[in-house]
């Protein structure tokens, strides 16, 4: 053996334990800028605190959601307090650090836990460090410091709300999410349109809702589900309190067909009645109203910095009606100033390429398309923009054209917001706010669940997360990443998937009507069984129900067995004899749902094409599985009810 490597190993064999036994850099997302590593573990013991020290309010509102959401992933409580910290405390506090900017946060763990931040907003993304961390490691965390940072200061997620409509519970669980990953921007599409190729090419019957409830122009709220103000200024109460800004979008003058429906008068004659008409003074009065019930008075329904005023997509084939966009959209970035909010457009100068000229200043824009919009051309005219590149970062679930799910690992290896659809930027360019990603619901009517479109959102909002984050200096292998990221929780208490791991997760002998089930529901990939003496039931007998989510003996029309979730109902084309015996079994994923009777696979709904003319969609018949509650009125015997999880999934 050579001499220096014999001296080498002596050498090595002398080091104190600690100095070769440091703690790796530990896996969060999004990933820690710089981490110095101790050795060994800091367990919270029964003495320690969360200590605040200060007399800011938020101060107290920060570690207060720390012992919280701790005690939702541990089940152990830490008391808070302010004043002294005691040896084995978890200490906040506010110190000023210019390096850090208003986000960044440090973190000294070793027989006790040190936060600083130069901010309120520092800390709690601090918290949520903690928080993975604890995770992993069954409420302790591995000793070392750290300092952390974001490359970009807007990192978030646009969810097509106007095409589908989800439950204003689905976007306060989204809020939580979103806030556990360091995302700080919603932006929600509250408005929008069908293709009429997919409703006999008839405006009159093609889909269009608007998602706020509207006392200005009663009756052009949806009627298949929309948000009151209340609620949403609710959101916006609990997004500001987890460090989450809502950006709300109203989409004109395109994707405009709600209005138009409400209002025919203001349609456009020559484009299409999902584009209003720029040239009718009508247009303005009816758009400055509804704007103005949403903006206006001392507590505004949209209580945010920001407000999205759409933009996208209008025609360009006549010079004069380019001309006109150009002054629609200059108008309204102005309008919604007047109420002391900063206006957010998608890029579209590009395409509409005149001489009106367009507000700059103040003004966000997202760039989404380089057809649309050159970036080099809007961030040289000084535009602060949002990178959401659509060959990128656009999800249409089920439709055959952008992703269904996004390339994570394209994205994870190569991308950061300084890559607009090809067009490279220096990292952190000033005028690059952020990136985000989003998903679009094109098509209306094709089955897909808010459960489908939450397991598409999943591994791309961990992925941008990181991205927007931490940009370009990822360390971690993408394997790595996604084995460990997805058995993170989506939030603490939040388990919107219905995700366990493979194993059997619940095993009952006998189902009760009205009996509550330990497990509210059990996501894709899973086995659901059980024995039946069958009695005939009446149509509309649920067996099991989650939230909305019903898994029907006899269903309310055919009287089959079969499910209804999100508005649509599906069924298996079976059903059982009176003083029939068997033994169930139901397994689902992410394409299909199977029926098995004695082991025999009796009917599957998987995907189905549906055609309209030329056109043609993608329908689906997914089901997570909802076990929370038995139903009230069922008088089959069921019993062995057992539920699987069949994979890590």
């Amino acid at each position: 053996m050579n001499r220096f490597v014999k001296l080498a190993l002596v050498i090595l064999s002398l080091l104190p334990l600690s100095v070769m036994a440091a703690n790796d850099k530990p896996f969060t997302i999004p990933e820690l800028k710089d981490w110095q590593g101790g050795e060994g573990l800091f367990t919270p013991s029964t003495a320690c605190r969360i200590v605040y020290r200060g007399k800011q309010p938020e101060l107290r509102r920060v570690a207060q959601q720390l012992a919280d959401d701790y005690a939702l992933l541990t089940g152990r409580r830490l008391e808070v307090a302010t004043g002294k910290p005691a040896n084995g405390d978890i200490v906040l506090e506010i110190a000023a650090d210019k390096k850090l900017g208003n986000e960044g946060y440090a973190i000294r763990i070793a027989d006790g836990v040190r936060v600083k931040s130069p901010g309120a907003k520092g800390l709690y993304w601090a918290t949520r460090t903690l928080l993975q961390l604890s995770e992993q490691h069954q409420g302790s965390m591995p000793k070392g410091s750290l300092r952390d940072w974001p490359d970009y200061p807007m990192r978030g997620f646009m969810l097509d709300c106007g095409r589908k409509f989800f439950p204003m519970s689905m976007l306060r669980d989204y809020v939580k999410i979103l806030s556990y990953y360091k995302m700080n921007t919603f932006h929600i599409h509250l408005s929008d349109n069908g293709f009429k190729q997919f409703f006999g090419d008839d405006w009159n019957k093609t889909y269009a809702a608007f998602r706020m409830e509207c006392d200005t122009y009663p009756g052009l709220t949806a009627r298949d589900g929309y948000y009151t103000k209340a609620e949403f200024r609710d959101l916006y109460r609990l997004a500001d309190s987890l460090g989450v800004t809502i950006i709300p979008e109203i989409d004109v003058p395109a994707h405009s067909l709600a209005f138009t429906h409400y209002r025919p008068s203001i349609a456009s004659k020559d484009y299409g009645n999902d584009h209003l008409d720029l040239f009718n003074p009508e247009t303005y009065n009816f758009l400055d109203s509804l704007f103005a019930e949403y903006l206006q008075g001392p507590d505004p329904v949209f209580a945010g910095e920001y407000v999205h005023i759409g933009t996208d997509e209008y025609s360009n084939k006549d010079k004069k009606v380019v001309e006109k966009f150009r002054y629609f959209t200059d108008r309204y970035i102005r309008y919604i100033e007047q109420f002391g909010k900063k206006a957010v457009v998608w890029s579209s100068q590009t395409h509409a390429k005149g001489d009106t000229p367009i507000k700059v200043d103040n003004v966000l824009m997202d760039l989404w398309s380089n057809d649309y919009a050159d970036p080099h051309d809007m961030i040289n005219r000084g535009y602060r923009v949002i990178s959401i590149p659509d060959a990128w970062v656009y999800i249409v679930p089920k439709a055959g054209y952008y992703y269904d799910y996004l390339n994570t690992k394209n994205l994870y290896n190569k991308w950061t917001p300084a890559n607009i659809n090809g067009i490279e930027f220096p990292e952190r360019h000033p005028n690059i706010d952020g990136g985000m990603f989003a998903v679009w619901n094109d098509h209306v009517g094709n089955g897909i669940s808010d459960k489908d479109v939450h397991y598409r959102v999943m591994p791309a909002l961990r992925t941008l997360a990181t991205k927007t984050w931490t940009g370009a200096a990822t360390s971690f292998d993408y394997d790595v990443f996604m084995r460990q990221g997805t058995a993170l929780c989506e939030a603490p208490g939040i388990n919107y998937a219905g995700y366990y791991p493979q194993g059997t997760l619940l095993q009952r002998d006998r189902v009760q009507p009205g009996d509550r089930i330990d497990l509210p529901q059990v996501g894709w990939h899973y086995r659901v069984s059980f024995d039946i003496d069958a009695v005939r039931e009446n149509r509309g007998t649920v067996l099991f129900s989650h939230g909305d989510t019903r898994f029907y003996l006899a269903d309310p029309v055919s009287g089959l067995v079969g499910f209804s979730r999100d508005g649509y109902l599906n069924h298996f084309g079976y059903q059982f004899y009176p003083g029939e015996k068997a033994h169930v079994a139901i397994e689902g994923d992410q394409l299909k749902t199977t029926l098995y009777v004695n082991g025999k696979a009796v009917s599957t709904l998987d995907v189905k094409k549906i055609t309209y003319g030329k056109a043609g969609i993608n329908y689906i018949s997914t089901l997570v599985f909802p076990l929370d509650q038995a139903g009230d009125s069922f008088r089959s015997r069921i019993s062995n009810l057992r539920v699987e999880s069949l994979t890590d999934q």
